[in-house]
């Protein structure tokens, strides 16, 4: 019998934290991973080597997510090193915490460009290339949920994600491709600890039932279940992946 060739998965933002995780993990479900990343060229070879020496097939695709042209030559990039992308998962982000009334320009413009514009042009590009059963699973955040001071620009950027995948669901229904995205709430990693004491991770933990911080081993179940062959009538949801925080 001739094995069927994998079906390849692009992870953006994949060379750390959560993205990581979700890389490794896909890969560890049979998917082969375009490892995105922006400027960590090492980082993203490391995951790809990890990838490699448990079985699996891997490749780094290095993109600006803030260029416009950037979404459809990572499409390509992938599918050259390992066959047409069928899950899509939108990862990268960042966070520049700030009171509106302080909120500095560029933190605004960043924020927008790559937490909103960017998932946008690439749901786009997947709208037009992902096959039959294809997937989209956008990572949001529950701060949408929290609302708390500090977080208005990256939870609106977050909020207009939600909402583009609600209804890019509806768009692409008749296709047979979901579109769903997971709403984690803190986790400890590089970009959540950034900036913060010791006293201030403590008392978000706390705000947890668990009385913990999450991790990325929580979150990338949760998106490889959204990915996988039996997620096929979830479609248009936001799952929040918080121990209970909200």
């Amino acid at each position: 019998m001739t094995q069927q060739p994998l079906r390849t998965a692009l992870v953006t933002g994949a060379s750390r934290g959560i993205g990581a995780e979700i890389a490794r993990r896909l890969a560890a479900d049979g998917f082969a991973v375009a490892v995105h990343y922006a400027h960590a060229p090492e980082a993203a070879e490391a995951v790809v080597a990890a990838i490699r020496e448990a079985g699996g097939r891997a490749e780094a695709v290095q993109a600006d997510l803030a260029e416009p042209a950037a979404a459809a030559a990572l499409f390509e990039a992938a599918a050259a090193a390992l066959g047409p992308v069928g899950v899509l998962v939108n990862n990268a982000g960042m966070l520049r915490l700030s009171p509106l009334e302080g909120l500095a320009e560029d933190a605004l413009a960043a924020q927008l460009a790559l937490n909103l514009a960017a998932p946008l042009r690439l749901m786009r590009e997947a709208a037009r290339r992902l096959p039959e059963g294809g997937r989209i699973v956008s990572l949001s955040s529950s701060v949408v949920g929290l609302n708390q001071p500090g977080y208005g620009v990256y939870a609106a950027t977050k909020a207009g994600l939600e909402a583009a995948t609600r209804v890019l669901a509806k768009e692409l229904g008749a296709k047979g491709i979901t579109v769903n995205a997971v709403a984690p709430g803190p986790v400890a990693t590089e970009l959540f600890l950034e900036g913060k004491s010791e006293a201030e991770i403590a008392r978000i933990a706390a705000m947890s039932p668990v009385g913990r911080l999450g991790a990325p081993g929580d979150i990338a179940p949760v998106v490889a279940f959204l990915a996988g062959p039996g997620a096929g009538w979830i479609n248009g949801q936001v799952l929040r992946a918080n121990g209970g925080m909200v």
